[in-house]
């Protein structure tokens, strides 16, 4: 796990900036860049210019708590993937059927969100390539974990995850990756957004542009 313990991002640019100039020294066979809609798309989209690598999307969602949704009890992803954090679960006294309302919501958002963003596309194929999930932060690391699992059952011979900001136990919680890479991990970690100076809300048109600006690279590797 790579840390610098000075960063502090203007904005996402900066922030992938910042984060490529890290990535840069790291040995990266046949990367295939992922981003985590919204908010990771343009951060992994200068990525991907940086390293010459394809660029695509992986998409998960959040379970969060139903009466403090932005505290993740697990989250879903693409093929089928669904983790949940059972302790969590059981020392809220979350009702199993809240749970499965929760995932039953998520489930349709993210079938939705893969029909817009792929307009009928597969997923780019990662048999035998680095994936290298990236995100804005990394925060719970739920969904980072899904991320990981749906490069996995895809193929993918070595996972990565790379984001400019996130807890200082990331590695721990994104246990199906190979290695976690973040350009900062500060001890008082609260929120990613508190880490950017601007933290504006991605439109999924900005989503569908990056990709479209990260075709040409993918189509050549």
């Amino acid at each position: 796990m790579t840390t610098s313990p000075e960063a502090v991002f203007e904005d996402r640019d900066d922030a992938a900036a910042q984060l490529a100039e890290l990535l840069s020294g790291s040995v990266l066979p046949e990367p295939v860049v992922l981003g985590l809609p919204r908010g990771g798309v343009p951060v992994a989209a200068v990525i991907a210019r940086r390293l010459g690598a394809p660029l695509d999307v992986i998409v998960v969602r959040k379970l969060g708590v139903p009466w403090q949704p932005e505290v993740a009890m697990g989250a879903i992803g693409e093929a089928g993937v669904r983790i949940l954090d059972d302790r969590l679960v059981h020392s809220l006294r979350i009702p199993a059927s809240e749970v499965a309302a929760v995932e039953e919501r998520e489930r349709a958002v993210l079938d939705a969100r893969v029909q817009m963003l792929r307009r009928g596309h597969a997923l780019r194929p990662l048999g035998g390539r680095t994936a290298l999930i990236v995100d804005d932060g990394i925060a719970t690391g739920a969904t980072a974990q899904a991320a990981c699992l749906v490069a996995r059952s895809l193929g993918a011979g070595t996972v990565v995850v790379a984001a400019p900001v996130g807890a200082p136990d990331a590695a721990s919680r994104i246990t199906a990756a190979d290695s976690v890479v973040c350009v900062r991990q500060p001890a008082g970690f609260v929120a990613v957004g508190q880490y950017y100076r601007r933290f504006d809300e991605v439109a999924d048109d900005e989503v569908t542009a990056a990709l479209a600006g990260g075709a040409a690279a993918g189509d050549d590797a």
